[in-house]
């Protein structure tokens, strides 16, 4: 039986978006709103695709998943807790890990699409390793193809 993935498709220009407000404590100046819709989502559910548009506006925003950003559309100033500012316009891509925690203004309509990841919790992440680690050292890494590669037990 064949397990075969089937790729999806979007039209990021098409997709209907739904109203996604900003948590009001974070908002600092202005009435930004907010919408998103999701793209993808990856069958785990670690991982989503999401389009994403926002008005004129200042706000902080509090990362609780990895996320790395590409703007379409408009421009925005990023200020992080060190201090360091960068404007980010069309064409531009910034990560920002879980955790981390920016202040953005919103000079005009910015549009952008957002790869989100949620880290793997840390008791999975180390048993993930050590499972790499014994598969390494037994030599049942695969190559091209799904074919085993090096020495160990195929040797």
């Amino acid at each position: 039986m064949s397990s075969r993935k089937h790729i999806e498709f979007s039209a990021a220009d098409f997709v209907p978006m739904n109203p996604a407000p900003i948590n009001p404590d974070w908002i600092l100046e202005g009435q930004p709103v907010t919408r998103n819709a999701a793209l993808s989502r990856s069958e785990d559910g670690f991982a989503t695709t999401v389009i994403w548009d926002c008005t004129t506006g200042v706000f902080n925003w509090f990362y609780d998943v990895d996320e790395t950003v590409y703007v379409l559309e408009g421009s925005v100033t990023i200020e992080d807790g060190d201090g360091k500012v960068r404007r980010l316009a069309a064409g531009d891509a910034a990560y920002f890990p879980a955790g981390s925690a920016a202040k953005w203004t919103v000079h005009e309509y910015v549009r952008k699409v957002a790869f989100c990841r949620r880290p793997m919790p840390r008791s999975l992440s180390i048993a993930r390793k050590v499972a790499k680690a014994v598969v390494n050292g037994v030599g049942l890494r695969r190559g091209a193809g799904g074919a085993p590669t090096g020495g160990g037990l195929m040797a």
